[in-house]
């Protein structure tokens, strides 16, 4: 037997290569725009902060994870609003007074964030600034100033005289915080910044299915306390109590914040914009005998 034939025989090239999968290619790229929604939709989203209607605790800049499930699922869940409204919510839980919610104003596109306050069937009211909640009006107690560094995220240019200098030569944005107490026992701090419009609302009671929100910087918030905007091209308040199936998720935890300094095209400043201590932040309220 001749040597060649103990070996086998080498597959013939036919010289022909083969093309790329397009349509694989673009299925997957499909699915994993599915999933990445989906995720979106049904699980979590980031959220951005872009004012201060939630100061002290949330200020523009930071990044935050809504998560979806907690009230179960409405015509808002999915991540691009585009679903007319639709009563109803699919294994719909009703949000406890003090959740940080996000909320969509009616014909509106874009996402709100906000407090829970008032439930349905509550009576509410403010006067001089505090909350009157079923006639007994919400416990507060002043707390030491919160100390808010300046950059360009925080001006601190729309209240004339609350910009300080620390000791440590940083300029701050010294805001005057009280902490307000639900009934249930669990409480959050507040801006006052002192007479405003927004002092003085109601009395009104919340209808079945509703609930009533409010910033937390209750003198700068288009919040319940607003009307609704007539001009698509700018942003109004939420115009008194909202749908419960307007609520599309419950604010979770800081991820990162930035100061405002970023360039798109600047790799560094990515880094250099952040704002050290922000990372890991809770937005749960508190709970008395849990300090």
């Amino acid at each position: 037997m001749k040597a060649s034939e103990d070996c086998a025989a080498a597959p013939e090239d036919d010289g022909e290569k083969k093309g790329t999968d397009w349509w694989g290619e673009i299925k997957g790229i499909l699915l994993l725009v599915l999933a990445v929604l989906g995720f979106h939709s049904f699980v979590a989203k980031p959220f951005y902060i872009p004012s201060e209607s939630m100061m002290p605790g949330l200020i523009q800049g930071d990044r935050l994870v809504v998560s979806k499930y907690p009230y179960g699922w409405s015509y808002v869940s999915p991540s691009f609003h585009i679903l007319p409204f639709m009563e109803g919510r699919l294994f719909g839980r009703m949000p406890e007074r003090g959740d940080i919610v996000i909320t969509v104003p009616q014909g509106a596109r874009s996402d709100y964030i906000k407090r829970v306050v008032g439930l349905p069937g509550d009576t509410i009211e403010l006067r001089g600034g505090a909350v009157i909640l079923n006639g007994t009006p919400l416990r507060r107690e002043q707390r030491e100033p919160a100390m808010i560094p300046i950059d360009e995220n925080v001006p601190c240019d729309d209240v004339p005289g609350l910009i300080t200098t620390g000791s440590d030569g940083q300029r701050y944005c010294r805001m005057p915080v009280y902490r307000e107490y639900t009934p249930e026992g669990r409480y959050y701090d507040t801006i006052d910044l002192g007479p405003s419009p927004g002092d003085f609302y109601g009395p009104i009671t919340i209808p079945e299915g509703h609930l009533f929100l409010l910033g937390d910087n209750r003198d700068q918030s288009a919040d319940s306390r607003a009307p609704l905007s007539t001009d698509p091209r700018r942003p109004g308040g939420l115009g008194g109590p909202v749908p419960v199936e307007s609520i599309g998720g419950r604010a979770e935890f800081i991820t990162f914040s930035l100061d405002g300094t970023t360039d798109w095209y600047n790799p560094i400043s990515w880094f250099s914009a952040m704002r050290s201590g922000r990372a890991g932040t809770g937005l749960h309220p508190g709970r008395e005998g849990e300090e």
